[in-house]
């Protein structure tokens, strides 16, 4: 059966508003390594507005950060930036800061299927979003691409059925243009041409892009953020929050144990599943489910070699995983599985 993946360019919307919520969760994790950070942001046509729970001894100017990453992102006009932030409530800080304070389902998975450990179609759209965003900023020739677009991918088993790029563009230059520099420097590079049906922004020119076409808000890419939606992924944005929230500790150890499953050759495929309830640092459940190696056999449970192998409370993944370091505005874009630079992407000695 046909399987489609997506990604997003940096300068997609949705993925704005994640770069600028992490870029803020990293500053303060910078001055306050516990700080308790909760935050949305939306931007729409000129204006962005965040909002959340902190409670941090840090303090600095949430606005002119937010401005300096829209910058970086690589848009240059004007936005109005209005913050409202409040502390936590009494009642989620009698909780601590590494106990859940919601219920939370939470999924991690890891094939053999690709060097990233990740589904193979998911890995090229990443890759050509990915090189979409490069070529504008290091290679003249392609001057006239803008921060927004998008890629989807079409694959049955091995084989690319379809790829659609969306690209932004100066108004200036000719569609067919655009159309061939793609097919020539992002699309064949990545998957070839042979037997694919391509698309190249289909219904025409793409100038007007960001917040000028369309609102963003933070959380709204999970499957892009997380497996493609080729694999459930749990309930819980990720971008905006400090990695003492479960949601996001309990994302990337389920990644780092369904990767120990596959590096260790005890399963070919594996998807951690996890539950919280509010309140409560153990998991309420556990379950692996998995394609177990030829030299394992079919009776090897895989759901007791990780309980037996990883801690999965809040403050254990914090340790195992290091996870209190300003690095969460990387993950904001391409996906936050699969690229080396990660404590839960991190080589796994084979035993």
């Amino acid at each position: 059966m046909p399987k489609a993946v997506e990604s997003v360019l940096a300068g997609h919307p949705d993925k704005i508003c994640d770069q600028i919520a992490d870029a803020i969760v990293d500053e303060y994790l910078r001055r306050d390594p516990e700080a308790s950070v909760d935050l949305s942001v939306l931007g729409s046509h000129g204006m962005m507005m965040i909002g959340g729970e902190v409670t941090s001894k840090a303090d600095f100017d949430i606005s002119e950060l937010a401005k300096r990453v829209y910058k970086q992102i690589g848009y240059h006009d004007d936005i109005e930036v209005f913050v409202n932030i409040e502390g936590q409530t009494e009642e989620m800080k009698r909780a601590g800061n590494l106990t859940p304070t919601d219920s939370v389902i939470v999924n991690g998975y890891a094939t053999s299927e690709t060097r990233e450990q990740l589904p193979r179609a998911l890995v090229y759209a990443h890759h050509m979003a990915r090189r979409l965003d490069d070529l504008r900023k290091t290679d003249l020739a392609f001057g006239w691409l803008k921060p927004d677009g998008k890629v989807q991918i079409v694959m049955k088993q091995e084989k690319v059925l379809a790829v659609t790029v969306l690209a932004s563009h100066e108004k200036e230059m000719e569609l067919k243009h655009v159309q061939s520099a793609i097919l020539e420097r992002v699309i064949v590079p990545v998957v070839g041409e042979d037997g694919v049906k391509i698309y190249i922004n289909p219904i025409g020119t793409f100038t007007v892009n960001g917040f000028s076409a369309d609102s963003g808000a933070n959380g709204r890419k999970l499957a892009v953020d997380m497996y493609g939606a080729l694999i459930p992924h749990g309930d819980g944005t990720l971008s905006g929050k400090d990695p003492a929230k479960i949601e996001r500790a309990a994302a990337y150890m389920t990644r780092y144990a369904a990767r120990y499953l596959v590096e260790q050759e005890l399963a070919s495929s594996a998807l951690v599943n996890v539950a919280y309830t509010i309140g409560h640092s153990e998991p309420v459940h556990l379950k692996v489910q998995g394609v177990t190696t030829k030299s394992q056999g079919a009776r090897l449970d895989l759901t007791n070699v990780i309980k037996k192998e990883f801690d999965f409370r809040p403050e254990a993944i914090i340790e195992r995983l290091d996870l209190r370091q300003p690095i969460y505005q990387q993950t904001a874009v391409y996906g936050h599985f699969g690229r080396i630079g990660f404590p839960w992407e991190a080589e796994i000695q084979k035993k």
